[in-house]
């Protein structure tokens, strides 16, 4: 739950649909104490609506824009039609990982006796994010521990819950390379390319799979893709060298990500 007791207008925010009425849903916003809100007929979804119940029920989870809040009457006016598809799973998605780091404060605060309530405003005050403070743990210990400036006993206490629960994303990218030897002895030649083309690199997967000469498909899944680009590169280049010493030729066409221009 964020330090704030109320949400900001524009902000997009986690309810659960408690009543449904003939012109409006009221829902209570999970991330900010139970706090009431209400979404009007006309925010409920784009053009005619004949039956509110055909777009939300009693006990939905739905993602909601915050329009106006009115702290003095305790008011808040919400709209469903205004969050896409994207932006709700996104914002599931977060709210799900900020429910798992509150739990994980929790086994911090078991470990080594500090106050979880403490230690999650440290967490908002350097983060703004409790789930990023237990990847970071992951990502660089002694960064993110110096910045948060714990306890020896709380810092551990983190580090080892971050350790045990946070998954970190993977990414993959893939490319083909081609590659060519008239010599007699050429498929040795293009064998030790191949093996030249997974080099061991921390935290990076390198898979070949042949593809039919003279083509064969890199690849490459890592934690990031500065990552991933840099291990393809590194791999392509080494087998293209091998190739090319022997007086044969190479090419490596990347495949384009998704998104890329």
């Amino acid at each position: 739950m964020p330090e704030r007791e109320w949400p900001e207008v524009g902000e997009l925010v986690v309810c659960t649909v408690t009543e449904v009425r003939d012109f409006t849903a009221v829902v209570s916003l999970d991330e900010y104490n139970g706090h009431e809100g209400l979404i009007p007929i006309a925010e409920i979804a784009r053009g005619w609506i004949k039956h509110i119940r055909d777009y939300v029920r009693e006990g939905q989870k739905v993602v909601c824009k915050v329009l106006n809040v009115n702290q003095s009457r305790g008011h808040i006016d919400l709209s469903l039609k205004d969050v896409n598809e994207h932006q709700h799973k996104d914002k599931i998605h977060e709210w799900k990982n900020a429910q798992k780091a509150q739990k994980w404060i929790g086994f911090v605060s078991e470990q080594s006796g500090c106050s979880a309530e403490e230690l999650t405003k440290k967490l908002y005050k350097e983060y703004g994010d409790l789930y990023a403070a237990f990847e970071d743990a992951i990502v660089d210990e002694e960064a993110t521990l110096k910045k948060l400036g714990l306890d020896k006993k709380v810092a551990k206490a983190l580090v080892n819950v971050a350790s045990e629960n946070v998954k970190l994303p993977k990414v993959t990218i893939s490319g083909t390379l081609i590659l060519t030897s008239n010599k007699p002895d050429g498929v040795n030649i293009i064998r030790r390319a191949l093996r030249s083309a997974q080099p061991s690199i921390d935290d990076v997967e390198i898979e070949l799979v042949y593809v039919g000469a003279p083509e064969y498909r890199i690849k490459v899944t890592a934690p990031d893709y500065k990552s991933a680009e840099k291990a393809i590169n590194k791999a392509a280049n080494a087998a293209i060298g091998v190739v090319e010493r022997a007086e044969g030729k190479g090419s490596f066409i990347r495949k384009q990500r998704a998104g890329a221009k």
